[in-house]
């Protein structure tokens, strides 16, 4: 028989349902009593067989008696039971079925058992099903939320409940900004709204809300939503899942942050700007403000002892507070830390330290009652102190505060903070170990640098050095003004491969060669012959250097010598820039000098330029730093470098000033990549009559008449006094160029502020001064010339040779004026 027994159906998927489940009654006795069709369909007994029958005997094989015994007497005991039982069907073969047993009392007190059953797999999957439902809306971390089609609350589960504070029986017709602000009320609703008529389920979508019952605290959740429909395709409403993802969204911020840092700290070799690039970081990802303080010794790239950690120097303020100076001290103030200071306590005990208010103890801040007061004006609370700590020494400390985040510094944040610090401070400690260093060299280089370049007859200079930056390095530039024989001056500019200490010594070793070869009085092309033969043995002096950073020598260098008297320059370079030419109409253009090799290539010739400049002419001679900028065209710089030289400038000076400005200081971020070293030379011409020329015929006679010549001329500059011995130093020079050496003689005599007398020969014999014995009858001549005079020499050209003296003018004689 069917009993429809409907207080037992749990749904239209209910395997227990009057209209899909067999049932059964048994008496007290376990005698069946009821029997349904659906219960001979399921166990195959007729009615007929079943009615009467003890159920045990009919239904229990032996083996299963114990489980179906225990069955019985927990529905006994519970008078009730549910469960999967063992059974034995009509056929004779095991059946397992679902069974739902309800002890019914009768009016007259027997007891009746209600049996209904189905299939086990059927029994399993309702009750699997059952138990997801069950598990989602009871105890799920995962909130989930049932919405109808306008969009108020139908159902919610306990993780939504645990989420708004509201009882989750209570959620039924509220609407999600009963537990949310308006902002993210809006935001949830026009997405359910989108799901609900599109159909369009969202998957993961992050985003923050805030809880009217914590207004101070920003959630991250990640929301889906999906669409809920009947069979027929009927629009019921709108499920979504909500899962809290903060913890994971605040470790997802901190990596971020934590790539973020190692970007942005340490992308220079300046303590400074490393300190700033920490601040930067910090504020306001972690704290509203932060500040960086540094022993006072690493400021300076020294070594900081560890026995005085109680003064540091500000490096670095970041704040997004308002009138944070009147709180914060500014960068480069001097603090004193209190000893009972959390600060004092973090560098002594060099780990972490947080406050959770500020207090009387929390820092200087403690001394200084005024500064504390507007603290707290401004809502600062929480304070966290890092020491930053490289290579086992205290560098300093980062204070971290907030003040518009009401949240207290947790575990998480000290974590970070660490990290920062530990990745700034050996960003720091690197650019202090740097900055010792570069120091070193810059001071080596200043050493070994013109620390003024004296004035000269032949030219008026003015000249720049800007080294280079810190990122890059001391350079091995140099510049030099040589004053030559015959009032001739020689211009040098040089440049030395590399950076630091090496090209800063290598630059004073080069720069002391070129003043010797300048002092021989060679030729252009000569002095960087020499100078490239010892750059060759300099290359192979040094000492080898692991050969994964190889140490390169090389150099370029320009040398020029120009002659006032005769308006004569001659110019060569090894791999250096040519110079810039400036003619007396005021038009600018590039030199063309020969290119030589780099000093070092070894083995390779160099080529000299020779041209008549007017007076006035302006020579600019400069290191390849001041047109080879990072962001910058070279052919563009040395159009702006004309450019500047021709400006309508009053000086030397100001032509410099303009030349700096327009190649350096115009560089939005550019800073000065390379040495720059810029010479910039106005020609002077000796006046007519201060130069007297005159060739002599190679005869016996060519002596005296360059006596008489000397005398006429000292005569008609006023210098008698100095006839009698200049002379005798004509006389012998003009004889030794007779007697050893060929073709034409000459002889010219500069007067300036020395009285200089040339004598010329085509003769390549090199004189020399000996000591004459008592009994030699010569060899006295040039010794008696050394004696005379202040300086003398020999020079050699490809005509021939010149000997020179200088003799210094009385005091009394009128000089005349320079040249302009």
């Amino acid at each position: 028989m069917d009993t429809p027994v409907t207080t037992f159906s749990e749904g239209p998927e209910d395997p227990f349902a009057v209209r899909r489940a067999a049932s059964a009654v048994l008496d007290d006795r376990g005698t069946v009593v009821g029997w349904s069709e659906r219960a001979e369909a399921l166990l195959g007994y007729p009615p007929d067989e079943a009615l009467g029958q003890k159920a045990t005997a009919l239904l229990v094989d032996p083996p299963d008696r114990d489980v179906v015994m225990d069955a019985v007497a927990a529905c006994v005991r519970e008078q009730g039971w549910f469960g999967v039982v063992p059974v034995r069907h009509r056929s004779g073969r095991r059946v397992e079925v679902g069974c739902r047993v309800r002890v019914l009392t009768k009016g007259d007190s027997r007891q009746e058992w209600f049996i209904v059953a189905a299939p086990a797999e059927e029994v399993v999957q309702w009750e699997t099903d059952r138990s997801v439902l069950d598990g989602l809306f009871r105890r799920s971390p995962i909130g989930l939320s049932v919405f109808a089609p306008d969009l108020s609350i139908l159902r919610v589960n306990r993780a939504i409940a645990r989420f708004s504070q509201i009882p989750a029986e209570q959620h039924r017709g509220l609407r999600t900004s009963d537990f949310l602000i308006q902002r993210d009320s809006d935001t949830v609703e026009r997405q359910l709204r989108e799901v609900l008529e599109t159909g369009q389920s969202s998957i993961f979508t992050e985003q923050s809300c805030v809880l009217r019952h914590d207004p101070d605290v920003e959630l991250f959740v990640s929301v889906s939503a999906f669409r809920m429909e009947d069979s027929s395709g009927r629009i019921l409403g709108v499920g979504q899942t909500v899962e809290d993802v903060t913890e994971r969204h605040e470790a997802r911020r901190r990596l971020a942050l934590l790539n973020e840092a190692s970007a942005r700290i340490g992308t220079t070799l300046d303590v400074g700007r490393t300190a700033r690039e920490l601040a930067e970081v910090a504020v306001p990802e972690l704290a509203d403000c932060v500040s960086v303080d540094l022993l006072e010794p690493v400021t300076r790239g020294e070594e900081p002892l560890q026995d005085m950690l109680s003064t540091v120097r500000r490096a670095a303020v970041r704040s997004i507070l308002p009138d944070t100076a009147e709180v914060m001290y500014p960068v480069g103030h001097t603090i004193n830390i209190p000893p009972e200071s959390t600060h004092a306590r973090c560098l002594a005990e060099r780990r972490p330290a947080i406050a959770r208010q500020l207090g009387g103890g929390t820092g200087w801040l403690s001394r200084d009652p005024e500064r504390a007061e507007r603290a707290r004006a401004l809502g600062i609370h929480g304070l966290m102190v890092v020491p930053l700590i490289a290579r086992g020494l205290v560098l300093g400390m980062i204070s971290l505060w907030r003040s518009r985040r009401t949240d207290a510094f947790e575990e998480d944040d000290l974590k970070l903070a660490e990290e920062f610090a530990s990745r700034a401070a050996l960003c720091i400690d690197n650019a202090r170990r740097y900055t010792q260093q570069h120091d070193a060299a810059l001071t080596l280089q200043h050493s070994l640098l013109p620390h003024d370049v004296p004035s000269h007859p032949a030219v008026e200079v003015a000249y720049r050095y800007l080294p280079a930056d810190a990122e890059t390095g001391v350079g091995g530039d140099w510049f030099d003004v040589i004053p030559l024989s015959g009032v001739r001056v020689a211009l040098v500019v040089g440049d030395v491969v590399g950076h630091g200490i090496h090209a800063a010594a290598t630059m004073g070793r080069l720069r002391t060669a070129v003043h010797t070869l300048a002092n021989l009085d060679l030729t252009p092309d000569e002095v960087l012959s020499h100078l490239d033969d010892l750059v060759d043995r300099l290359a192979a002096e040094q000492e080898p250097t692991e050969e994964s950073f190889p140490e390169v020598l090389g150099a370029t260098c320009l040398y020029a010598v120009y002659d006032p008297a005769a308006r004569h320059c001659a110019l060569a370079r090894a791999g250096h820039p040519p110079p810039v030419l400036v003619t007396s109409d005021g038009q600018a253009r590039l030199l063309d000098v020969p290119a030589g090799p780099p000093l070092g290539l070894g083995g390779l010739p160099f080529e000299a330029a020779e041209m008549t400049l007017d007076e006035g002419s302006l020579l600019a001679l400069y290191t390849d730093g001041l047109i080879q900028g990072r962001k910058r065209d070279v052919d563009e710089s040395v159009a702006d470098l004309c450019a500047a030289l021709t400006s309508p400038a009053q000086s030397l000076e100001e032509i410099c000033t303009a030349v700096e400005g327009a190649l350096l200081h115009n560089r939005p971020g550019d800073g000065v990549a390379d040495d720059v070293a810029l010479l910039v030379a106005r020609t002077r011409v000796l006046a007519k009559e201060k130069v007297a020329t005159w060739e002599l015929p190679v005869e016996a006679t060519a002596a005296a008449q360059a006596r008489a010549l000397t005398t006429a001329q000292l005569t008609e500059w006023g210098l008698e006094d100095m006839i009698f011995t200049t002379e005798l130093i004509v006389s012998e020079l003009v004889t030794n160029a007779y007697r050893y050496g060929d073709g034409p003689i000459g002889l010219r005599l500069i007067r300036n502020d020395h009285l200089i007398c040339e004598v010329s020969d085509t003769g390549s014999t090199s004189p020399h001064l000996r000591r004459a014995r008592t009994t030699d009858e010569g060899g006295r001549g040039l010794f008696l010339v050394a004696q005379l005079t202040e300086r003398w020499g020999t020079r050699y050209t490809r005509d021939g040779k010149t000997i020179w003296t200088e003799q210094h003018l009385p005091s009394a004689s009128p000089l005349l004026p320079p040249s302009a």
